[in-house]
């Protein structure tokens, strides 16, 4: 679905309501520098990604890669335009889980359109930031890119917070209360390297615009861009901190469990050791050979319980003195 369409110049909207595709790009034509198109779309349907193709050029490689989600952050030059997929991500607090969407953006020199997958991919606030600065807003295609790059990096943050919570919980049930916390510290790893892998291949992207690779990019944003690529490999080493740190944790928590099933088998060891012995001696007293004196003695029964009662008490004295009770 279309979310939204403006057209700008000098850093102005010219309209108020959105414009059809058709109507954006005619807007285009003899566009003066820093004058373009902003087109937005929400899970398109093929059709409607092939319909804004038509309308504004597009490559159909890039467009092919568009209509199927799931691909990984990149940057292509498509013979003077570029196409850029970006990984979105948003923490629930109430669920304590990650979700991930996914940005297309087709950039060229007088346009940019957004496809956006999944719940969280909002850009919104990113189109309203740019609005309110026209000094940016004046330098073309460029200046959305980068409202769009510096909110899905910005977002980032909050899912590194509450996955560190989460950390901190399970580390709390592992070593505080002993739960076997095995299947959730697994999902957080799930969580971290799918979080790594929608981050990483971001990098090279932005090292290249900050460093002025990309045609187009006025010089002044480079330092905009500067400023994203920073925050993203920040967030990048907490990531692979994290991963790590998880790793650890795993490892921490089977050795625990292999601690605690060796203090149970050594228990059971114990108790069995303390109950052979007597019933070793039952078993001795209980063949009825006739050349047995024991058996005719007054005094075998007691002394037979005596004996039993005593090895008892000096094995399981010793398995205590051991740690093994």
């Amino acid at each position: 679905m279309l979310v939204d369409c403006a057209h700008y110049k000098d850093g102005v909207r010219q309209q108020v309501g959105p414009l059809s595709p058709e109507r954006a790009a005619a807007a285009l034509k003899d566009a003066a520098p820093g004058e373009f198109v902003w087109l937005g779309l929400r899970d398109p349907t093929s059709e409607e990604l092939d319909h804004v193709g038509d309308a504004f050029g597009l490559h159909e490689l890039a467009l092919e890669d568009a209509q199927h989600a799931h691909q990984r952050p990149k940057l292509e030059d498509y013979e003077g335009s570029y196409f850029i997929v970006l990984r979105s991500a948003h923490y629930h607090e109430e669920m304590e889980e990650v979700e991930f969407g996914e940005i297309h953006l087709f950039v060229g020199a007088k346009y940019l359109i957004s496809v956006r997958h999944g719940e969280a991919s909002e850009l919104g606030s990113s189109r309203e930031r740019i609005e309110g600065r026209p000094n940016l807003l004046r330098l073309g295609p460029a200046a959305a890119v980068w409202a769009i790059l510096d909110k899905v990096v910005d977002d980032y943050a909050p899912v590194v917070a509450g996955i560190e919570d989460d950390i901190e919980e399970v580390e709390q049930e592992i070593f505080d209360e002993g739960a076997d916390s095995t299947q959730r510290i697994y999902s957080l790893k799930r969580e971290v390297i799918e979080f790594h892998r929608a981050l990483f291949p971001l990098l090279d992207p932005l090292q290249m615009l900050e460093r002025g690779d990309i045609p187009g990019v006025d010089k002044a944003l480079r330092r905009f861009f500067r400023d994203v690529a920073d925050h993203a490999r920040r967030t990048d080493e907490q990531v692979t901190g994290q991963r790590e740190l998880l790793t650890s944790i795993l490892e921490a928590n089977l050795a625990l469990l292999s601690v605690r099933q060796n203090e149970v088998v050594k228990a059971i060891s114990a108790w069995a050791a303390v109950i052979a012995v007597p019933t070793f001696m039952a078993s001795v007293w209980g063949m009825n050979f006739t050349h047995m004196p024991e058996l005719h003695s007054q005094l075998g029964y007691p002394i037979a319980l005596t004996g039993m009662l005593v090895s008892v008490l000096l094995l399981h004295r010793f398995f205590r003195r051991i740690g093994w009770l």
